[in-house]
C-alpha cells in the first residue's frame, strides 16, 4: 500500500479548549481551511467530503463544496481513523481525488445536547440500571479487568498513564490541561464512577480538526512531505456495553493485527503510538489488544513512566484526550499529531526522526476500532 495514498494536510480550528462563541459548524470550517492551507490545496480541488456526528450536507454547503463522494460514517470517536480507509477506497475507485475529512464539536460550550432515543436497546436495557454515560459503561470494563488482573497493579498503571500523558501536554501549547500532575494528584482527585477518578477521564473541550488525503499523483507536487498510509482497518463488535463479548479484549485485537499485516511492519518498527484515551483504562487495554504486550501485562508495559517524555515508548505525545483536547469524538486529533510528528513539526515535544506511527481509535463503549499505520516511505 505504500506510496499510493497520502495525508498531505492537517489542521485544528483556530481556537480549541473553551470557546463559547463558536458553533460546531464553525469548528469544522476553520479546521478545514487550516488543513487545506497546510496542504497547499484550494478548496476548489476538493471533490470528496467525509465527516461524522454532523451532516456532510451541511458542512459541504457551509464550505461551498459539491462533492462527487460523500461519507458520514459515524461509529463514535474512531470514525475519523476509519475514514482514512474509506477515503482510500473512494480514491482508488475513481469516485474522487482529493478528500477532506472534517470534525467540529462544541463539546464544552454547546447549548443543546442530543436526547437518547427511548426505543434504543441502551435506553431500554441499560439506562434503567444506571448505565447512562461513558464513565459508567467504561467503569464496568475497568472493574472486570481489575477483578481478573488485580486492583492495585491496574490502579498504578492507570496513574502511570495519566501522569505521563500530562507530561506530554505540558510540552504542547495548545493543550487545555498543562498544570503539573503527580501520582498523588491522581489518587486524590475526586471519584467519577468507580474505579475512575476524575484524572482517569478525558477532558471536555470545544475543538475542530481536519485532514486532507489524496493520491500519489497529487501529493508529489505539494509543498510538504506526504505521509503515506501503510495500513488502515476497521471493525465493531457491539454497541451497548452489556453486549461486549469480553470487557477486557476490545475489537482492536482484530483491527490491529490486520493493520500490521497490511503495512508489513512489526511492533518494534513503531516509533509513535497514538492511542485513543477516553479513559486511562482505554489505553491500558488497547495496548494489550494491539499486541504490544500480552493480556494482563499492560501494567508492567507502562510502568516507570515508560510512555512519558524521555521514555522508550512514545505514546500520545500531544497530551491526548486526557489533557490536550477531547471535544467528544477525539479520533481526529490522533491523526493530526501522528502526521505532525512524522513531518517533524511538533516543536519541544518532537521525537527524534520518527518514520512509522500507529493510530488506534476507539468509539462508543469500547464498541468500534479503527487502526491506521502511517509512514514516510
Amino acid at each position: 500500500m505504500s506510496n499510493k495514498i497520502a495525508i498531505v494536510g492537517v489542521g485544528e480550528s483556530d481556537e480549541i479548549g473553551k470557546v463559547p462563541g463558536k458553533s460546531s459548524l464553525q469548528h469544522h470550517a476553520e479546521a478545514a481551511y487550516n488543513a487545506l492551507e497546510d496542504a497547499g490545496i484550494s478548496i476548489d480541488q476538493v471533490d470528496g467530503l467525509l465527516t461524522a456526528g454532523y451532516s456532510s450536507m451541511v458542512v459541504a454547503e457551509y464550505l461551498g463544496i459539491t462533492p462527487t463522494f460523500t461519507d458520514g460514517t459515524n461509529v463514535g470517536g474512531s470514525s475519523f481513523i476509519i475514514h482514512i480507509a474509506h477515503a482510500m477506497a473512494a480514491i482508488r475507485a475513481g469516485y474522487c481525488n482529493v478528500v477532506l475529512v472534517t470534525h467540529g464539536q462544541a463539546g464544552r460550550s454547546a447549548r443543546t445536547r442530543a436526547v437518547a432515543d427511548a426505543a434504543e436497546p441502551g435506553s431500554q436495557f441499560e439506562a434503567p440500571y444506571g448505565i447512562i454515560n461513558a464513565p459508567a459503561a467504561y467503569s464496568l470494563a475497568a472493574s472486570r479487568y481489575m477483578h481478573i488482573y488485580g486492583e492495585d497493579r491496574t490502579r498504578d498503571a492507570m496513574a502511570e498513564i495519566a501522569v505521563s500523558t500530562r507530561k506530554w501536554a505540558q510540552l504542547n501549547p495548545k493543550a487545555y490541561m498543562r498544570d503539573p500532575m503527580t501520582k498523588d494528584d491522581y489518587h486524590n482527585s475526586r471519584w467519577v464512577a468507580w474505579p475512575f477518578h476524575l484524572l482517569d477521564c478525558c477532558i471536555v473541550t470545544d475543538a475542530g480538526g481536519a485532514y486532507v488525503i489524496t493520491s500519489a499523483d497529487v501529493a508529489k507536487d505539494l509543498k510538504k512531505q506526504p505521509v503515506w498510509v501503510l495500513g488502515a482497518t476497521e471493525s465493531h463488535d457491539h454497541a451497548i456495553i452489556s453486549q461486549m463479548p469480553d470487557l477486557t479484549s476490545p475489537i482492536s485485537k482484530d483491527t490491529g493485527a490486520r493493520a500490521f499485516g497490511m503495512a508489513g511492519v512489526v511492533h518494534s518498527d513503531i516509533d509513535l503510538a497514538m492511542i485513543y484515551d477516553s479513559f486511562t483504562y482505554t489505553v491500558l487495554v488497547t495496548l494489550e489488544a494491539l499486541g504490544f504486550c500480552k493480556p494482563g501485562e499492560g501494567p508492567e508495559f507502562v510502568a516507570n513512566q515508560r510512555t512519558a517524555p524521555g521514555g522508550d515508548f512514545a505514546m500520545n505525545t500531544s497530551g491526548g484526550g486526557l489533557s490536550y483536547t477531547h471535544s467528544g469524538m477525539y479520533g481526529m486529533f490522533l491523526v493530526l499529531e501522528a502526521v505532525r510528528q512524522l513531518r517533524g513539526e511538533t516543536g519541544e515535544r518532537q521525537l527524534a526522526s520518527p518514520e512509522i506511527a500507529l493510530i488506534n481509535g476507539t468509539g462508543g463503549y469500547l464498541s468500534s476500532a479503527g487502526t491506521a499505520i502511517l509512514g514516510l516511505e
